[in-house]
């Protein structure tokens, strides 16, 4: 059946304030940055000239035009992108580290991407999707928690590969536990993981990345492509028996790491799309790895993320040279 989308995803929608500087008064300054891990992922596969759908609301207010305007603007179809009128858009305030990690402070006590409801779903996009993307940002609570699930449905009642990234931010939670079972409620049901190294430490209390991902598998082999990011380290991809490692590309200039993650599944996504899941091999796996390593590394150099995904012939370029 023809699919009108490549991927379609659900979730946050949020304006990331990045550090930006010190005024002339010596106040800290903050930049504001589109973003939102879904989002990000169809920014990123829109510059792989994918045909994108986002799912999520936004607040009725000058945040959420903003917002609406700018995923718009790279091409994503928007028509399942609700607004509320009384909850207010979601923000968070992202501190950097020295090493170019951070740390974000989310105001979202509610935010309006957590009342997306199950009535406001686009079930024709969803059905229409080739792949469905979501994280656990959209499982912190109800109404939205009930919506992920139902457009899940609709996706895979559609013959959609669902692709899942935990996302893990500990203060949304209410417990540690908490996260965790909405988390394995999503590696139960995806065919594509995109996990970081702190997160599979969180699921599986293993250090060793390969032992790790090894009891992933062996409890939820519904899972076909897992992906470990080990940030600058590199990353690994898991397929069946075999597995494969690539380093990351060190040329300095991290500014921050902020939608990295983000840019790599979106171009693990992209490979998925090009090749399938059936029969890949060591040298495919690692030919996707190199060039998601190249593209998160490009967009460490940047502020943001929406408006900082790189050009597939800048990816190319630069995954030449190492």
């Amino acid at each position: 059946m023809t699919k009108n989308y490549d991927v379609a995803a659900l979730g946050e929608l949020l304006v990331d304030f990045t550090q930006s500087g010190i005024s002339e008064q010596g106040n800290t300054l903050f930049e504001a940055n589109p973003g939102g891990a879904p989002a990000n992922v169809l920014a990123m596969l829109r510059k792989l000239d994918r045909r994108c759908a986002f799912i999520g609301k936004v607040g009725a207010d000058a945040f959420g035009d903003m917002l609406a305007r700018t995923v718009a603007e790279t091409g994503t179809d928007i028509t399942g992108l609700r607004r509320d009128q009384e909850i207010p858009t979601t923000l968070a305030v992202v501190h950097t580290f020295p090493n170019g990690d951070r740390d974000f402070s989310f105001y979202r006590k509610p935010g309006a991407d957590v009342r997306l409801s199950a009535d406001e779903l686009p079930e024709d996009i969803l059905r229409s999707c080739r792949i469905f993307h979501f994280g656990t940002l959209s499982l912190t609570g109800e109404p939205c928690r009930s919506a992920t699930v139902r457009a899940l449905e609709l996706a895979k009642e559609g013959g959609a590969l669902i692709s899942f990234d935990p996302n893990w931010r500990a203060p949304l939670w209410d417990s540690e536990e908490a996260g965790k079972e909405q988390i394995r409620w999503g590696l139960a049901r995806c065919d594509i993981l995109k996990i970081a190294d702190n997160e599979l430490l969180l699921m599986t209390g293993e250090s060793d990345f390969v032992a790790g991902a090894r009891k992933l598998q062996k409890e939820y082999p519904n899972i076909r492509l897992l992906d470990v990011t080990a940030g600058g380290s590199g990353s690994y991809s898991f397929y069946g028996q075999t597995h494969v490692f690539v380093d990351a590309c060190h040329k300095g200039g991290v500014i921050e790491t902020t939608g990295a993650g983000d840019t790599f599944c979106a171009s693990v996504l992209n490979f998925v799309l090009d090749h399938g899941l059936e029969g890949l091999t060591e040298e495919d796996l690692r030919a996707m790895l190199h060039f998601a390593n190249t593209a998160a590394y490009i967009v460490t150099t940047r502020k943001g993320a929406i408006r900082s995904m790189p050009e597939r012939g800048e990816v190319e370029c630069l995954a030449r040279e190492f």
